[in-house]
């Protein structure tokens, strides 16, 4: 996808937070809109289908945690990327964050450098998911990439976003072993600090879910479909 066309809405209510990213990113090529508060981010959110949403926690009128949820329950935002921008604790507001619907969390302040380097690691995600949109079948499972869903043996089966994204990568090219590096960077970019037991916790998640016939653990190593 050609930079020029990529739309990002930075979401702050501090105006210096808002001209020093904003003209960073513009002046890597994206197309750059700005909003104030929550209120605000949905509306624009709606009027411009931004390729990634990057949002301030704390916030008048309403903060970034709310206004995420209520981004993500509109349809044409479901494969939208969604960042938090945060100074808070940590701990708290990945928790918030993701349990909102985001996909990664930015600590701020942060240099430019490295949040250009973030961005992109973000949108090569969207990437993949604009590269992988067909439905996929194995075994008795089909995978439809567009509506996020899988349907086992006739039954539909609801997996949180993280869960069906490694579900649907390792789909992709059966009896290849992923490594956790790999599924790490393909899914959450090779810059985000997250550990690597993450992806087992989503493994473990997803065998509750769907059975053991088709996930196959190599130790040591990652992870691969064989059916």
């Amino acid at each position: 996808m050609n930079k020029n066309n990529i739309k990002i809405l930075l979401v702050d209510d501090e105006n210096d937070v808002l001209e020093i990213i904003g003209y960073n990113l513009s002046k890597e090529g994206y197309q750059v809109i700005t909003a104030s508060n929550g209120k605000e981010a949905i509306v624009k959110a709606q009027k411009n289908s931004p390729h990634l949403i990057i949002i301030d926690v704390m916030m008048p009128e309403m903060d970034g945690i709310e206004a995420c949820e209520n981004i993500r329950k509109l349809p044409e935002m479901e494969n939208t990327i969604i960042t938090f921008l945060t100074a808070r604790s940590e701990d708290y507001s990945q928790v918030a964050g993701f349990n909102a619907g985001a996909d990664d969390y930015i600590t701020k302040p942060i240099k430019p450098k490295i949040l250009i380097s973030k961005v992109k690691a973000l949108l090569r995600r969207l990437n993949y998911s604009n590269e992988n949109t067909d439905v996929l079948n194995v075994g008795n499972i089909k995978i439809n990439r567009e509506e996020y869903k899988i349907i086992q043996g006739g039954v539909e089966i609801i997996l949180p976003r993280k869960e069906f994204e490694i579900f649907h990568l390792l789909a992709t090219k059966p009896r290849k072993v992923f490594t956790r590096e790999e599924i790490l960077d393909k899914l959450w970019g090779n810059n985000v600090i997250i550990g690597k037991r993450t992806i087992d916790v989503h493994i473990r998640k997803l065998r509750e879910k769907i059975g053991d016939d088709y996930l196959k653990t190599i130790k040591g190593v990652g992870y691969k479909i064989e059916y």
